[in-house]
């Protein structure tokens, strides 16, 4: 099996005001969106602003949200879009946010059932200002859900509710179908790309999730993901894998880091699309159960065919 190339050294990152900070990495032809804006594209965009709900397609600035939303899905960003945190990578707005809506986990539920989606992804904003995080708002939407359209798979993102056990806890214990909390980079670059995230902790919370799969919800999937081209290696990239399936992770995403402003960490470098097909090699030869890797790849697209890739399925 072949080994993905790894030209990019282990050195620190620039900070604001280094000239490596203002330079532009010419995006490769292979990095490329096609732009959908379609009947449906507007129908969800509509239905979306009319239940006064926000999505991480537009927070995040998703390279996807056009391809999605064309085909009718979306993933619902909860508790406002005012993050606790400001991560050097993530668009987002950071600062104070405002209370949380009580109405809105029923509104998410109306949202898909309108949708008639088969898959939901709900994930959030950091917000460590809560009491418990923020867990029992996720915990009472996945409910909502349940109630309103039993039949569709609900896929949870989460934030690590600052290791806590108990408000994870909370959370599992209103059965998602796919518990995702993204890893996001290596160990080595956790101080300067998330400040306020600890690499041990995000493992932990994983394993954690495992265990209650284990003995309290064997149809759950535990999933991750990782971007690249942060300065990261090769080695580094295969440790972490390692470290996501002893915490029993079964579903992996790798996609590329793409920029949102200046003022965000530079790419430093871009990879091609046969290393993310060795990636993808080597991840599943650890025994990962679905691996998703791509330039454009993130943790919520395509949802729906990771959990089924993980089962078996088409």
């Amino acid at each position: 099996m072949s080994q993905p190339s790894d030209p990019t050294p282990s050195r620190e990152l620039p900070r604001p005001g280094h000239p490596e900070w203002e330079q532009r990495v010419e995006r490769p032809e292979w990095i490329r969106v096609r732009m959908h804006t379609g009947e449906t594209y507007g129908r969800v965009n509509s239905l979306l602003r009319g239940h006064h709900l926000n999505t991480v397609c537009q927070a995040a600035r998703c390279p996807n949200i056009h391809e999605c939303w064309s085909e009718g899905t979306a993933t619902f960003m909860i508790m406002g879009d005012v993050c606790t945190r400001s991560c050097a990578y993530c668009a987002v707005k950071s600062g104070h946010p405002g209370p949380l809506d009580p109405e809105e986990p029923a509104s998410v539920a109306r949202a898909v059932e309108a949708m008639d989606l088969e898959h939901a992804v709900i994930t959030s904003v950091d917000r460590d200002d809560l009491e418990d995080f923020g867990a029992g708002h996720f915990a009472a939407t996945v409910r909502a859900i349940r109630q309103l359209r039993p039949k569709t798979r609900i896929e949870v993102l989460i934030p690590d509710f600052a290791g806590e056990p108990q408000p994870l806890q909370h959370l599992l214990e209103s059965r998602p179908d796919v518990l995702n909390h993204n890893t996001e980079t290596v160990h080595r670059l956790y101080p300067r790309l998330r400040s306020r995230g600890v690499y041990a902790r995000c493992l932990e919370l994983l394993a954690r999730a495992d265990r209650f799969r284990q003995q309290e919800h064997p149809s759950m999937l535990v999933k991750s993901g990782l971007m690249v081209g942060l300065g990261e290696t090769t080695e580094e990239l295969l440790a972490t894998f390692r470290d996501l399936r002893i915490a029993g992770v079964e579903i992996l995403t790798l996609g590329q880091y793409l920029r949102p402003t200046m003022k965000h960490v530079p790419v430093e470098r871009y990879y091609t699309p046969q290393e993310f097909a060795d990636l993808r090699s080597e991840a599943t030869a650890m025994g990962f159960r679905f691996v998703e890797s791509g330039p454009l790849v993130r943790s919520s697209y395509h949802a729906s065919r990771h959990r089924a890739g993980a089962l078996g399925g088409p």
